[in-house]
C-alpha cells in the first residue's frame, strides 16, 4: 500500500486500474476505482432511459467515471472530488 500520496497520485493510480481512497476513509471500508469508458451493447441494458440514448444504433459510447464504494456498502456512480480531496496529500493506493 503506498500512503501519504496527493490527488494527481491518486488520478494516475485510478488510471492505471488501482483502487485508491483517503486515510481518514480506510477504516469505513471506502474506495474509488475508475470505471473505463466502453462501448455497451443495446442487448445488456434493461434501463428504458439508456435504451432512449441509443436511438438507431446498436451499441453505445459511454464516457469513463468514478466510482465510489461507499460506508453503507453501496456503489456510487459518478463521484465528485471536493476541493479537501483535491488539496488533500493522505491518499492511499490500495492495490
Amino acid at each position: 500500500m503506498k500512503k501519504n500520496l496527493d490527488f494527481g497520485a491518486a488520478i494516475r493510480a485510478l488510471k492505471d486500474g488501482k483502487k485508491v481512497c483517503r486515510e481518514g476513509w480506510n477504516g469505513k471500508g471506502m474506495y474509488l476505482w475508475l470505471l473505463p469508458a466502453t462501448e455497451v451493447k443495446r442487448e445488456w441494458v434493461k434501463d428504458g432511459r439508456m435504451l432512449e440514448a441509443f436511438g438507431d444504433r446498436d451499441t453505445l459510447p459511454c464516457l469513463g467515471s468514478i466510482r465510489m464504494f461507499t460506508a453503507t456498502k453501496e456503489v456510487l456512480t459518478g463521484w465528485l472530488a471536493s476541493q479537501t480531496d483535491m488539496l488533500a496529500e493522505d491518499w492511499l493506493i490500495l492495490d
